[in-house]
């Protein structure tokens, strides 16, 4: 695997040894597991406050209960964040969607156009409702509702799609306007 050698930001990205404890202790754990520290737990550390607020609101939508697999969450991020040219969110959450869904083609199917993906009647309606609500928020109708609650969605499920298409709609941009690079490891997982 080709190793960038381009800074993972265009801001500071502090040192691991310079965060407070319970930051710190967060990285070591995910790095640990999953080989690597994501880029955008390094980027988002130069702001503890955010960082912690950040993460506990990503694990609450993304790890919590729900009616939505996570494969489905997976899958909301990846085709909300193409429609959003967020490299980041797509590499990344790309990787974790290949791994969720045990299929190495998905991800890219849905970045790019999830109307032609390989995915099941009940995704395509996840999806539609996510993409209306991360390109036009203030023209989701009861109509919208309806055509989805018909494909089997909750109004539970409806909140989750809300709230993650909402969630990544500002991370995507903060990801962007932050040059945040993908790490180099996600895009040979789950291939």
């Amino acid at each position: 695997m080709t190793r960038t050698s381009k800074p993972i930001s265009c801001f500071s990205v502090p040192e691991i040894d310079s965060l407070p404890n319970d930051i710190r202790e967060r990285l070591q754990t995910v790095e640990q597991k999953a080989g690597f520290i994501p880029n955008v737990m390094r980027v988002l550390a130069r702001r503890p406050a955010e960082f912690r607020a950040f993460m506990a609101y990503h694990d609450a939508l993304m790890e919590g209960d729900s009616g939505l697999t996570k494969a489905e969450r997976e899958m909301i991020v990846v085709a909300t964040s193409g429609a959003n040219h967020c490299q980041y969110c797509v590499v990344a959450h790309g990787a974790i969607l290949r791994i969720r869904a045990k299929n190495p083609l998905i991800a890219d199917q849905v970045a790019t156009n999830y109307r032609q993906a390989d995915i099941s009647l009940r995704e395509k309606a996840i999806l539609d409702y996510a993409m209306k609500v991360s390109r036009q928020s203030a023209e989701v109708t009861q109509a919208d509702r309806d055509t989805a609650k018909a494909a089997g969605l909750s109004d539970e499920d409806l909140w989750d799609i809300a709230s993650i298409s909402a969630f990544f709609a500002m991370s995507n941009r903060l990801a962007s306007a932050t040059e945040m690079r993908p790490n180099d490891e996600f895009f040979a997982m789950g291939r």
